[in-house]
């Protein structure tokens, strides 16, 4: 098994790393919209955070040898489900050449009082 760590993408906020390689898997942390630089939430509506956490994604993916057209599965966390539609137009953005697996919920509450969340699983 094998860590992902890169300071492209937030430090992990408690006790997990950014990402894990296995059997010939990358299975991401889910990312949330903060700035790797300051930790601050970056932007305050949908789309503006959906691009920061995609951003992130992409960076542990990168780290981890992975592109976006390597993702098998994500698992998509929204504040509010009014945001799906929005969230959509962004994440839509970074999927261009392939349609992976997803699950989309609503949850109570995201850490840092972020609007989404998204975790992603890539073939190596």
């Amino acid at each position: 098994m094998d860590i992902i760590k890169t300071s492209s993408a937030p430090a992990a906020i408690g006790p997990y790393s950014q990402g894990v390689i296995s059997g010939g898997l990358l299975y991401t942390s889910g990312q949330i919209p903060l700035l790797a630089e300051t930790g601050e939430i970056a932007g305050e509506d949908i789309c503006a955070q959906t691009e920061q956490v995609m951003r992130n994604l992409a960076a542990v993916l990168a780290e981890g040898g992975c592109t976006f057209a390597d993702v098998i599965k994500t698992t998509c966390y929204l504040q509010s489900m009014d945001d799906f539609a929005a969230f959509n137009e962004v994440y839509a953005k970074y999927f261009t050449n392939n349609s992976p697996a997803r699950s989309c919920v609503a949850v109570a509450a995201l850490p840092r009082g972020a609007k989404v969340e998204v975790e992603a699983i890539a073939k190596k």
